[in-house]
């Protein structure tokens, strides 16, 4: 006895009901609660490892830290790739795994390589950090706060302990970075001349500080019957107290540590600064807490600033970057997209039917298959985002066809004279087959997607289950609830009713011409068919669409040897001539840093932000143009584009074991590029050297006279810039912990002759002038290193007029570099959407 679904439901009508109204009602929780995030919440296994070593150059970094951490970790198992970024005092290596690999694993394994070599890298480099990298950790909102009743060490220090406290303290909210500004910073800067005279150094200076300025612990007794803790209290609670510091000289004499130099209460050196529209400010980005609904985060962090801003006028906190808007722009469009599918999917129904209560009947399977879709959504663990609403949208339209194909078959059962009731009965059994094996083949073309590999398969995968689900859902509609609804709701057909209708005596008539030279017929498809490979052919290729975001992120390189001062004068330069575009809202301005986050004094990052679409005449692009044209007049100053991913339109990696090679390769092929029509901003990131103070020890004479060559590096390190950050002594201010640094003055940091007067103290504690141990010669290195899969990497890139389409720039560019006979050490591969 075959098992007839639709008759047990017609027959029995309160289950189907009753079941219907649950998932509705599951569906509509759902999607309330649903997460709304711009991209689908994936997870890819990835690791950094940061070192830091405060003063250390990126070619003694990459050699005594870098390599050691990537040979450390090569053999892990499941690792893919290995990237890293040097820079002044930091190493950054980026572990991708493969995608099957547990990341709790990968994090341990990681760590646990990086402690058998800890021994094995310098002394004084801070503790390496190992974490997982969020792939979901981009910014939702970015917020720039100014005052022009404080400084820019009191901003920075509101932002920290107001704004952030208060911030993250929200739901939702996963952590607030700060951007820009300073830290506070007790300075001691010593005079070398009286450092002379007194014969103590400045690396001596610094040990004693930090060894009398501390506050201890110093166990615990019973005094009168009651335990007490015991606690050494030597660090100073003024500035004043500080400077009274007695500092022990040769020979056993003593000198206040305010006859050595200033004791002052300041900020720290500035390595970066952030501007709107040329003014100071400093900047806070908030991320949400992986899970959490990007929608929901913005509205609690808006409100938060708000209040905030009413407890504290003197502040203003002005939204400079929101990426939340366009995740609820496309949040609004799939959902006004979905309801006009709907709407017109009804009303086809409604034209070809031409009954009233069998479109009602059709149009129910739509949202009764849709809602029910969110529940499932939730419970896969899924996201309301452009590729989850993507796929209910698409589907929209198929969620009605199995509906479609029983009501008709209904209708056709009742023009017989049967009863509605028998009718249902007897077409639902008529074509139960065939409505399955309709479902059954869609759902088998959408639900390979899902098990696609690779990270295009971690964005798809919600595609495709969104996709299958709702149209099995829409199959048990179709099964359960049509026939019933048809049974019951339809009216009995009169003998003589209305023919066909005009629309259906045309298609018939088509129908007919057609078949009467069914070989033409053939002939035309086939040729149809044949003409659209050819056409596909021709259509221009690439990995994602420009979009019109209303926001054009630039990357801005000075000259090597830049300061940061000479960065914000260009910055501010182009500020002024971004502005007189007519387009251009605001520009935001992040000096020393690079927009994929790279730290380096001489470059900086423009935000530019353009009036909404509605507001302007012309398109991103088109802007886009006019603002390389202005920028192009500023000279000394290479600008390029880059993506939301921080990446060039066309790049392309060099890799090589040898890296003078590697350099000399990318110069000739950044040449041969700029002389190509529609390539603009030619750059690369390994083409150019910056100037560097060399000290290179007299080692028979240092062996001789008894210093170590660690010696005279500490020595430079704590006479320049201070002591690392972990080794400082700390001021205890009240409300938190000052650091207090130790370096000679800034004007004695310009002067070589000053420099090479630096005092070095040998085995036996004999003060020596640095010129008698050490040549100290001007020379040039590289101001930052990049390295994929432990070989040398450059990476040039381009920027594309608007006639080029990614297919065609991306032949132009592998065209130059087979005319240019790269090295056989240095090879090529793709990178960003190339």
């Amino acid at each position: 006895m075959r098992l007839n679904i639709s008759a047990w439901s017609i027959r029995r009508p309160v289950p189907a009901i009753v079941l219907f109204s649950v998932l509705t009602l599951l569906g509509v929780i759902s999607f309330m609660t649903l997460p709304v995030t711009r991209f689908p919440n994936i997870d890819i296994p990835l690791v950094s490892i940061t070192v830091v070593q405060s003063g250390a150059a990126p070619a003694e970094l990459e050699s005594q830290v870098t390599k050691e951490v990537e040979d450390a970790v090569a053999n892990i198992t499941g690792v893919k790739h290995i990237m890293s970024t040097v820079t002044d005092g930091m190493s950054t290596t980026v572990m991708e795994f493969r995608l099957e690999i547990n990341q709790d694993r990968a994090l341990n394994d990681v760590k646990d390589a990086i402690d058998k070599i800890r021994l094995d890298l310098p002394r004084d480099i801070n503790e390496p950090i190992v974490q997982r990298i969020d792939v979901e950790g981009q910014s939702i909102i970015t917020f720039a706060a100014s005052s022009p009743g404080m400084t820019l060490e009191q901003l920075s220090w509101h932002v920290d302990d107001v704004i952030k406290r208060q911030l993250q303290g929200q739901k939702g909210v996963g952590r607030v970075e700060r951007y820009g500004g300073v830290d506070r910073e007790i300075r001691i800067l010593l005079d070398p001349d009286r450092l002379l005279a007194f014969g103590i150094t400045a690396a001596e200076v610094n040990t004693q500080v930090r060894a009398t300025n501390v506050d201890m612990g110093g166990g615990r007794g019973e005094i009168g019957g009651q335990e007490q803790a015991i606690r050494t209290l030597a660090g100073a609670r003024k500035v004043e107290e500080l400077a009274d510091t007695k500092i022990l000289l040769p020979r056993g004499r003593h000198v206040r540590l305010s006859d050595l130099g200033q004791v002052i209460d300041d900020a720290s050196e500035q390595r970066s600064f952030a501007r709107l529209n040329g003014e100071p400010v400093v900047t806070f980005s908030v991320f949400r807490s992986k899970g959490s609904s990007e929608l929901s985060v913005a509205d609690v962090v808006n409100a938060k600033v708000a209040e905030l801003g009413k407890q504290y006028p003197d502040v203003r906190v002005t939204k400079i970057d929101d990426a939340v808007a366009y995740t609820r722009g496309n949040y609004t469009s799939a959902m006004e997209t979905l309801i006009e599918g709907a709407v017109l999917a009804v009303l086809v129904v409604l034209v070809f039917l031409r009954n009233m209560r069998a479109t009602l009947i059709a149009a129910v399977a739509l949202p009764l298959s849709a809602i029910p879709t969110f529940w499932a959504l939730e419970l896969l663990g899924f996201s309301l985002n452009l590729v989850s609403l993507l796929g209910i949208t698409l589907v929209t339209g198929i969620l009605v066809d199995d509906a479609i194909v029983e009501i008709e078959n209904i209708v056709r059962h009742m023009r017989t004279g049967k009863s509605p009731y028998r009718a249902a009965v007897e077409a639902a059994d008529e074509i139960g087959l065939a409505v399955i094996a309709i479902s059954l083949t869609i759902v088998a073309i959408f639900s390979p997607v899902s098990f696609m590999g690779g990270i295009a398969g971690q964005y798809f995968r919600q595609f495709g289950l969104t996709v299958a689900i709702a149209v099995l859902i829409s199959l048990l509609v179709a099964r359960l609830i049509t026939p019933m609804m048809a049974a019951y709701l339809l009216r009995p057909i009169p003998e003589k009713h209305e023919g066909d209708g005009l629309v259906t005596r045309a298609y018939v008539a088509f129908l007919r011409a057609t078949l009467r030279v069914r070989y033409l017929t053939l002939i035309a498809g086939l040729g149809l068919f044949a003409g659209s490979i050819y056409a596909t052919s021709l259509l221009p290729t690439g990995f994602m669409p420009d979009e019109d975001t209303s926001r054009v992120v630039v990357s801005v390189e000075s000259p090597p040897g830049a300061t940061l001062e000479d960065t914000r004068v260009t910055t501010d330069q182009m500020v002024k001539i971004l502005k007189t575009i007519p387009e251009v809202k605001s520009v935001f301005v992040l000096g020393g840093s690079t927009p994929t986050g790279g730290l380096e004094v001489r470059k900086a990052s423009l935000f530019v932000h353009l009036l909404p679409k509605t507001e302007r005449a012309l398109p991103q692009k088109a802007i886009k143009t006019i603002i390389s044209d202005k920028l192009a007049e500023i000279p000394d100053t290479r600008a390029w584009y880059v993506n939301e991913r921080g990446e060039r339109e066309l790049s392309f990696s060099m890799l090589s074991h040898n890296g003078e090679e590697l350099n000399d390769a990318v110069r000739k092929l950044e040449g041969a590029l700029r002389q190509v029509p529609g390539f603009k901003n030619v750059a690369a990131d390994a083409s150019v050297d910056r100037p560097e103070l060399r000290v290179v020890p007299k080692f028979d004479v240092a062996a001789r006279l008894g210093v170590a060559p660690s010696k005279i590096a500490e020595t430079i390190r704590v006479a320049t810039i201070g002591d690392i950050d972990a080794n400082l002594a700390k001021f205890n201010a009240g409300d938190r912990l000052v650091p207090i640094r130790v370096q000679i003055a800034e004007d004695a940091r310009t002067d070589m002759q000053r420099l090479q007067n630096l005092r070095v103290t040998n085995s036996t504690n004999v003060a020596i002038p640095l010129a008698a141990v050490a040549d100290v010669t001007f020379g040039r290195g590289p101001s930052s290193i990049s390295r994929y899969d432990r070989e040398r990497r450059a990476v040039i890139g381009v920027d594309l007029e608007s006639r080029y389409a990614m297919s065609s720039a991306r032949e132009t560019f592998l065209k130059v570099v087979d005319e240019q006979k790269l090295p056989p050490s240095v090879r090529l591969q793709p990178s960003g959407d190339a």
